[in-house]
């Protein structure tokens, strides 16, 4: 049993990696988007004001952790095994792929997220509340389409490619 389950994290491990570092960074982004919104709700009524500056927020969180934890998780990929040194060419290839498939996924989660957010604020849910709803749903949505994108431009390395 034991053997099965590491020749599957094998096979799927720059997958899992992938997605745990969208996971975590998000994670992080959903905590500090639901506390800010609850926050900004106190400020300012304005409902769909408050869904497009907590989508604003979430982004100053996730962004840089995914892109920290996605660099620590890939640098080996970036290093030619012969000389040693960075391989510019692999850097430039995988940032074009995930700008692509991150620009797709991006919006497709943006749109959704403030969507359910605002409607939600509109029939009375709690900030926090629209605000995590919003974000889990949204995210669900983005996982879908990020990791469709990443097999498409075969950004991930599994062996399943």
């Amino acid at each position: 049993m034991m053997r099965h389950g590491k020749k599957f994290y094998n096979k799927y491990k720059d997958y899992i990696l992938f997605n745990k570092n969208i996971i975590i960074a998000g994670t992080a982004a959903l905590i500090v988007g639901t506390f800010f919104t609850q926050f900004y709700a106190q400020q300012n009524k304005n409902n769909f004001l408050n869904s497009i500056v907590t989508l604003s927020v979430e982004y100053a969180v996730y962004i840089p952790l995914f892109s920290v934890f996605y660099y620590l998780d890939n640098k080996g990929r970036y290093v030619d095994p012969l000389s040693g040194k960075k391989n510019y060419a692999n850097i430039k290839n995988d940032i074009i792929k995930l700008v692509a498939i991150f620009a797709i996924s991006e919006i497709i989660f943006s749109v959704s997220k403030v969507t359910i957010h605002f409607q939600l604020m509109q029939i009375s849910f709690e900030p926090y509340q629209a605000s995590m709803i919003g974000s889990f749903t949204a995210w669900f949505i983005f996982l879908i389409i990020i990791n469709l994108g990443a097999k498409i431009v075969k950004l991930l390395k599994s062996s399943n490619s």
